[in-house]
């Protein structure tokens, strides 16, 4: 068992790990930042273990990666780390859900979740459903369970802030067409979960995982909306076509619907005529550009606000090309 020192300097490894990788007050060194996790999580301390499932995931290229993943993730759980415990009831047999969350859960729980996970399951897609040819547009009803859309609900919640649009100038500012309330997860918000949902949505849309933006979570009080709007990056804006030129255009977008408890607030094509709205754990995907990769104007769409209620709402942008 590692002395109190010895979890001390594991934890200031910790720290120093996720700084280099986010570059946060110093310039970011990802590689040294992972050895230094790698490092920590070997000397036993719980939130490294949890951030190298979530590197391990991040290149994850087969199911071996992701059962490599989650047995970091059971390690973090045995050393108490309270967000990997959670992480394996979310993603584990809901049978064992009471089990481990009572007031002194058995040691060995944490193992029986892990291996009650499907990874085969999560390579299996619900059915397609092409509601539009042209522009592209398709639904896959139940493409998440109830359960993993709480825990996002949940993830999302305490750090939501002001949701941007994405200007002329290639920058993200505050206007008036959008009123809704987002949260980023950049690389340290991370977990197994999302990184899981992200695999998902890219075996969907038949992109690699690299190509999707960073995911957003939305929140919708009543009245707040995103009045309409296009996805793909204008190429005649010369900072769309910076963008353009060092990241890829945004060919698609993928929704996934995390509640229903709300009035109203459909996702509306006015050009084709067409709302849509999924019941909780819907998806909604439709390609930005046509055929000829040609930002396509018919996907003028916007958010419509509730009525009443709050509408929760995962919203993943897609690359033509994979990022970084």
């Amino acid at each position: 068992m590692a002395s109190g020192t010895e979890l001390a300097q594991s934890a200031a490894q910790t720290a120093l790990g996720k700084k280099l990788l986010a570059g946060d007050n110093m310039p970011a060194d990802p590689q040294r930042g992972a050895a230094l996790i790698a490092a920590a999580a070997q000397a036993g301390d719980g939130e490294a273990a949890a951030l190298a499932a979530v590197l391990i995931g991040l290149g994850a290229q087969s199911p071996g990666d992701w059962a490599k993943s989650l047995e970091y993730l059971q390690q973090a759980a045995e050393s108490g780390w309270g967000p990997a415990q959670q992480q394996l009831v979310v993603l584990g047999h809901e049978a064992l859900e009471g089990e481990a969350q009572g007031a002194m859960p058995s040691p060995a729980i944490w193992g029986r979740l892990r291996g009650s996970i499907d990874l085969a399951e999560w390579l299996r897609l619900p059915e397609l459903r092409q509601v539009s040819a042209a522009p592209r547009i398709e639904i896959r009803d139940a493409f998440l369970s109830p359960r993993l859309c709480a825990w996002l609900i949940g993830r999302a919640r305490p750090r939501l802030e002001r949701s941007r649009v994405y200007a002329a100038t290639g920058e993200g500012q505050v206007d008036r067409s959008r009123t809704n309330s987002a949260f980023e997860f950049d690389l340290l918000s991370l977990d197994v979960v999302m990184l899981l949902t992200r695999a998902r949505i890219a075996a969907a849309s038949g992109f690699a995982p690299h190509s999707l933006e960073h995911t957003n979570v939305l929140h919708y009080s009543a009245g707040q909306q995103f009045t309409r709007h296009f996805d793909f990056l204008d190429p005649a804006l010369p900072g769309h076509a910076q963008e353009i030129a060092s990241k890829g255009q945004r060919v698609g977008t993928f929704l996934i619907y995390l509640n229903e408890n709300y009035d109203a607030a459909e996702t509306e094509f006015s050009l084709l005529g067409r709302k849509f709205r999924c019941p909780t754990g819907g998806a909604l995907y439709f390609h930005n550009v046509d055929a000829s990769a040609t930002p396509d104007r018919r996907t003028l769409h916007a958010g419509l606000a509730p009525n009443s209620g709050e509408k929760w709402l995962l919203s993943q942008w897609i690359r033509g090309r994979p990022l970084g």
